[in-house]
């Protein structure tokens, strides 16, 4: 049995949790063309850095990256803990790559190297996705350019996807990594929805759990915006919140004083 407001808003699921499929993301046009010049990146075999604030979509946007890239052309390898040393770092890639790690820093850094190497052989094009990148560790993010270059620096047999916070740009600009973000061709900001984009996630969200008709009314959606500044995982957290609310109150819209009342609740919470 799920949460009561379920059954009230005559819901099949929660609608707002990140378990959905790749397929059935929404994105805004915002990030539909930033997942394009992702893809277009990839198709040069370029690398990117992609930052944005917490919870506005960068993930997502990964995830509709991976659903839309053909699978035969490409070997995507996510990562996300990115406060390893350099040495545990290449370990991780070894693991996702499915080798076997080796005990000395050049050792596995030579079978990274070496796999990548090989996949171009395949007409296989790896990709690195490395998200949380803000929190990479120096030595790790000082190295990075080394493993871009191949005969010579000739062939761009590998593309980094850095994903991270604004403070991951402010680490690249800095001189001592100026030979990473020189590789970094295409330098892009995900910005957060518009009020436009927060009503159009909520409507779409609510149907695909099977709620046709409007939960929330205008100017709850407009405070929801306001709220949560635009970004997703803020809005899927206040709007799963006034749903409860509103539920509770036997009330069969989601109005604005049940967003006020959540958003009370919570700023007595910090005040606390």
């Amino acid at each position: 049995m799920g949460p009561a407001y379920l059954s009230h808003f005559a819901l099949r699921e929660p609608p707002f949790t990140k378990e959905i499929s790749d397929s059935d993301l929404w994105m805004p046009p915002s990030k539909e063309a930033l997942c394009e010049e992702l893809g277009e990146a990839l198709e040069e075999r370029a690398s990117v850095v992609l930052t944005g604030e917490p919870g506005v979509g960068k993930t997502c946007v990964l995830r509709a990256l991976r659903h839309r890239l053909p699978h035969a052309g490409y070997r995507l390898t996510y990562c996300h803990n990115a406060t390893l040393g350099r040495r545990d770092f290449y370990r991780q890639i070894c693991l996702a790559l499915g080798l076997t790690p080796s005990a000395t820093a050049a050792a596995v850094f030579y079978a990274v190297s070496t796999h990548v190497e090989e996949l171009g052989r395949e007409r296989m094009h790896p990709v690195f996705l490395l998200d949380e990148a803000h929190l990479l560790h120096q030595d790790t993010l000082e190295h990075l350019h080394i493993l871009l270059n191949y005969e010579w620096d000739r062939r761009a047999l590998l593309s980094l996807v850095l994903v991270g916070l604004p403070e991951l740009e402010d680490r690249l600009a800095m001189r001592r990594n100026r030979s990473l973000y020189s590789r970094l061709h295409r330098r892009l900001r995900i910005g957060a929805l518009t009020p436009e984009d927060t009503a159009e996630y909520v409507r779409t969200r609510l149907r695909f759990v099977g709620c046709e008709r409007e939960a929330f009314t205008a100017d709850a959606l407009a405070m929801l915006h306001e709220a949560a500044n635009g970004a997703h995982r803020e809005i899927d957290r206040l709007a799963t919140a006034a749903l409860r609310i509103a539920a509770r109150r036997k009330k069969k819209l989601v109005e604005r004083d049940a967003l006020a009342h959540v958003i009370d609740v919570e700023a007595r919470m910090r005040e606390d």
